[in-house]
């Protein structure tokens, strides 16, 4: 979940723009709140909407005239603040389409603005159905029903926290950073630069040296050169090239400069699974496969689809199928590689029974997080009703 501050001008070109073809339910448009769904339509009617009203408070949709008067009354209130327009954008991303659904992303939008503040005043929420990915536009009055404003500062910082914990919330997926930038907008040279990202990172995982990154690169078009330090031959840089443009890792990256993609392939070479005649008794590895699927769920259940982003640990050595993936470093449960190797003078059945304990220990340390942050959601939504009680 990505939010997005606009620039409103004028409520005429904001409310003009986000009802675009837009169609609410009949007999809505009368309601002091509602939520307008497709409900009613036939076939024909539905693949024409391009957007449709998810929300509205304090204006009488559907006619974009009517609401706009309705905005402008309310600024009357407070003639001192200059551009009195609110828009932000929520979209989501493609992978959560089918759980977003009309009344679900109405929830999600209403609890946005109240964690951000926007609360007491004229809004609508609009859902636009014109791009892949799911979005809806967010307008409102910075001029409450009180006459009160409502504060624009230090938005966009207040906007990308929330969206992180509405993200955590409802458990949607977070790209991580170059994952949100549409690649066939760009021009050169960033078009290329992404692609030469795209690339790696979809070779990294495979490879355990540079010598595989090189050859694998090599294959999709790209080349791979290094800097030396003086006229030795100690390495200190990497450039990657396509296309007639060349970029150092750290200038794709930070996380593919030359000591991080060395430290990278130089742990890679030292997780290796344990290959000296494994004898493990049936119950030894029951129990670690047991361990193994609680620990899966409790990774699942704790980081969501983050969790599955991690380094992951190969335990066919054991007897074990797919292995484990690690969970971010500094979470609670974190396990480092180097844990689960076998130690010096260690027998297999100590090694087993040791990775099994690990496991264990990690999967409690995340049922025990999982348990303390369902009990602060519950303590807020209690100060929450305790709060509209009281008013």
């Amino acid at each position: 979940m990505i939010g997005k501050i606009i620039a409103g001008s004028s409520f005429g070109a904001t409310v003009g723009y986000v009802m675009n073809r837009c169609r609410p339910e009949d007999g809505e448009g009368h309601r002091a709140e509602s939520i307008i769904s497709e409900a009613g339509m036939d076939k024909t009617e539905r693949g024409k909407v391009q957007s449709r009203i998810l929300s509205f408070k304090g204006i009488e949709p559907p006619n974009v005239q009517d609401m706009v008067r309705d905005f402008k009354d309310q600024t009357l209130l407070n003639p001192r603040i200059k551009n009195a327009v609110g828009h932000i954008s929520l979209s989501f991303s493609p992978k959560d389409a089918d759980r977003l659904t009309d009344p679900v992303m109405a929830q999600i939008a209403r609890e946005y603005m109240e964690r951000m503040g926007i609360r007491n005043t004229q809004f609508l929420i609009v859902r636009h159905t014109d791009q892949a990915h799911p979005h809806c536009h967010i307008v409102y009055n910075r001029v409450g029903n009180d006459g009160q404003t409502i504060s624009d500062k230090n938005i966009k910082i207040r906007n990308s926290k929330v969206c992180k914990e509405l993200t955590a919330k409802y458990g949607l997926y977070y790209p991580r950073g170059k994952e949100q930038v549409r690649r066939e907008r760009l021009r050169e040279p960033d078009k290329t630069k992404y692609a030469i990202y795209d690339a790696i990172r979809g070779c990294l995982p495979g490879c355990k040296s540079w010598g595989d990154l090189e050859k694998r690169l090599q294959e999709r078009g790209i080349t791979t050169t290094f800097k030396y330090c003086g006229n030795t031959d100690r390495r200190q840089g990497v450039l990657f090239g396509m296309s007639g443009y060349t970029f150092s890792g750290s200038k794709i990256d930070r996380a593919f400069s030359f000591s991080k993609l060395d430290r990278h392939f130089s742990q890679a070479q030292r997780i290796v699974t344990p290959i000296v005649q494994p004898r493990y008794s049936a119950q030894a590895i029951g129990n670690l496969s047991v361990a193994v699927s609680h620990y899966r769920s409790a990774v699942i259940g704790l980081f969501g689809s983050r969790g599955n982003s991690g380094e992951s640990v190969d335990l066919g050595g054991f007897g074990v199928a797919d292995g484990v993936t690690l969970p971010p470093g500094g979470y609670c449960g974190s396990i480092a590689p180097e844990q689960m190797q076998r130690q010096i003078g260690e027998s297999h059945e100590e090694h087993i029974a040791r990775v099994t304990a690990l496991i264990r220990q990690a999967t409690e340390a995340m049922l025990v997080e999982q348990m303390e942050r369902s009990r602060r959601i519950r303590e807020q939504q209690t100060k929450k009703r305790q709060i509209k009680i009281h008013r």
